[in-house]
């Protein structure tokens, strides 16, 4: 496969790094302020609505490529989903460890 052949793929590799790099790096005010802002619930908040708009943006766009909206790509829309569902499964992860967490530590003898 020749170099040509691959450039059309950088700009959805790219999409792909700054969205991995939303779910997972906090923002710069929260870091510094995270008392101010409502802590861990607040950013825990924030992630969950972040996800929830990743999931009906690609919906969105799933309908209107189904709808046959010119400009709707369907690599586009087959990317968007996947990475919407990657954030959903990140988040029944830790949803999952917390729960481990919150059991073990209700467990403990007092």
């Amino acid at each position: 496969m020749s170099l040509s052949q691959l450039s059309f793929m950088e700009p959805r590799l790219t999409d792909m790094r700054n969205a991995v790099r939303q779910l997972t790096l906090p923002s710069v005010t929260a870091s510094h302020d995270v008392q101010g802002e409502g802590g861990f619930a607040a950013e825990l908040t924030r992630s969950l609505a972040r996800v929830s708009a990743m999931q009906n943006s690609s919906a969105a766009q799933a309908r209107a490529f189904e709808l046959g909206v010119p400009g709707v790509a369907l690599n586009d829309v087959m990317l968007d989903m996947q990475i919407a569902g990657l954030a959903f499964s990140t988040t029944v992860q830790v949803r999952n460890r917390l729960v481990a967490a919150y059991q073990e530590i209700a467990s403990m003898p007092v």
